[in-house]
């Protein structure tokens, strides 16, 4: 599928519904993941301000995509590898988020840490951190945000400094088709969210006074999350406006995870399949969670937990002004 056939199938609505055939479905799911990887690159890589199309277009393929999938259902889709979800934050980002940390020139970091980021580690130490940060942890019913709900959501501010304490946060639940109150809420297994804590409550993509609190807030401060390319790639399917202030510069994500990784020395000296680097993990190592205590899967809860632990983490290093 080249671009142009992208755009053409995103403008041809199918009714999910009128698709009763199992491999129709399938067929059709594919072809529409495969139209929002291009039209996602496509409109990124584009100069800003001449983007062939909407990004609205995107995410109303999106849209279509998910409802498809609730016909399709969430065991088939368990093992079909999607897309939608990106690795890593670019190297950019990771930048980025440190320049803006240290209210400091990218240029400057991006000298520091070198060729492909290979003295990231200095970089982020080179300078004290300050100011006052975002964090946002969110729960959802699928990898892949072309094919679940975002369910859960978990916002706190904290100012950076060796004693201070995350402001009361907020969250909220955000629900989903009917059709799971009889089928149950997947990866209940993970986050406990049952359909008791969903019901009657809006969507998140039909949730405006959230979706405008969330985009209010990101463009304001920088934002942290723990593997911030999975909250990245939510918000840019999902949450309005989004994919339109990253692109112009407006949000700043700092990955946790990948400072945990280039400043914690204990992370090259443990068993990768200790996951050093996982929050629950590093949590222990900074005394933040109890031995006997686990991460709890929900949204403020984590945000709350990765705050203490980045806090206890900066001032193990000395990040602090």
């Amino acid at each position: 599928m080249n671009l142009q056939q992208a755009i053409e199938h995103a403008n041809v609505f199918v009714l999910p519904a009128f698709l009763t055939d199992d491999r129709a479905r399938t067929l059709e799911r594919e072809k529409n993941e495969e139209a929002i990887g291009i039209l996602r690159d496509a409109w990124m890589s584009a100069p800003l301000g001449s983007e062939p199309f909407s990004f609205d277009l995107v995410r109303a393929l999106a849209d279509r995509n998910r409802e498809l999938c609730d016909l399709i259902g969430e065991e088939r889709l368990r093992n079909a590898r999607g897309t939608s979800l990106a690795q890593r934050l670019p190297d950019d980002d990771i930048v980025r988020s440190a320049a803006a940390l240290q209210h400091r020139d990218i240029a400057d970091v991006r000298r520091a840490a070198g060729p492909g980021l290979r003295d990231m580690g200095v970089a982020y130490i080179q300078s004290p951190v300050s100011g006052m940060v975002g964090g946002v942890d969110i729960e959802t019913t699928s990898r892949y945000p072309d094919r679940g709900y975002i369910i859960n959501v978990g916002l706190e501010f904290v100012q950076l400094g060796p004693k201070s304490r995350a402001k009361r946060g907020y969250y909220a639940y955000c629900g989903m088709p009917e059709q799971y109150a009889q089928t149950g809420v997947p990866l209940a297994n993970i986050h406990q969210i049952t359909w008791k804590d969903l019901k009657g409550k809006a969507p998140f993509r039909q949730n405006h006074e959230l979706q405008h609190a969330l985009l209010s807030a990101f463009e304001t401060f920088p934002y942290l999350a723990h593997n911030a390319a999975f909250e990245d790639s939510w918000f840019m399917l999902q949450l309005d406006g989004y994919a339109e202030s990253r692109k112009a510069g407006r949000i700043v994500v700092v990955d946790t995870r990948d400072i945990c990784r280039r400043i914690d020395p204990e992370v090259r000296t443990l068993p990768h399949d200790a996951h050093p680097a996982a929050l629950e993990t590093w949590a222990r190592r900074r005394k933040t969670l109890k031995a006997n205590e686990k991460e709890r899967h929900l949204g403020l809860d984590d945000v709350d937990l990765m705050f203490r632990t980045v806090q206890a983490e900066f001032a193990e290093r000395n990040m602090f002004a």
